[in-house]
């Protein structure tokens, strides 16, 4: 810590949501405090944030994204090859995993390119997925923006570009102090 910063609180129902909300909690930290305070623990790390917030202010909880589930679509089964239409609700699963490593070879992943195409392309081809992943090679390999709520990631990267050369450990080490001072 820097000195006059001042000291994390304890996660306790007696913070307000605005102190709540000034410095960085784990998933895991929060959920708890919710369990205490008989939040719903649903919805991601955001959503958590803003109704234990809410729930320490004294507020009504924020409406909760109310997308109606959709019964489970059916999904693509072993075997697959290149004509297996893509279902509408298809999961990247493991079967799809094993496919594309067969036909991609073992550096296949699903980035953030794949999982959009599987989830938007219902009625295309595992071909087409394939060649999908050829042609954004070149574009995923550039840095990508990291969202918001991957704060450790988006802080490795930063002290990454800060400290080149600099190893795990220290990372870490830095990201402890980080974490412990207020955001604001």
């Amino acid at each position: 810590m820097r000195p006059g910063d001042p000291a994390r609180p304890a996660l306790t129902a007696a913070l307000t949501g605005t102190e709540l909300l000034r410095w960085y909690w784990t998933l895991a930290e929060l959920t708890g405090l919710a369990r205490l305070l008989a939040v719903p623990v649903g919805g991601g790390k955001a959503a958590l944030t803003e109704r234990l917030a809410a729930a320490l202010d004294g507020r009504p909880l924020p409406a909760r994204d109310a997308a109606p589930r959709r019964p489970s679509a059916r999904q693509l089964t072993a075997p697959v090859d290149g004509t297996s239409v893509i279902p509408e609700g298809q999961r990247c699963s493991q079967v799809l995993r094993a496919w594309f490593r067969e036909e991609l070879g073992p550096a296949f992943h699903f980035d953030a390119f794949m999982r959009a195409y599987i989830a938007g392309n219902a009625g295309r081809t595992l071909a087409d997925a394939a060649r999908h992943w050829r042609e954004t090679r070149d574009e995923a390999a550039r840095p990508q923006e990291i969202g918001e709520q991957f704060e450790l990631n988006r802080f490795l990267r930063d002290w990454h570009a800060a400290h080149p050369g600099a190893g795990r450990a220290e990372a870490l080490a830095a990201w402890q102090t980080h974490r412990a001072r207020p955001r604001h």
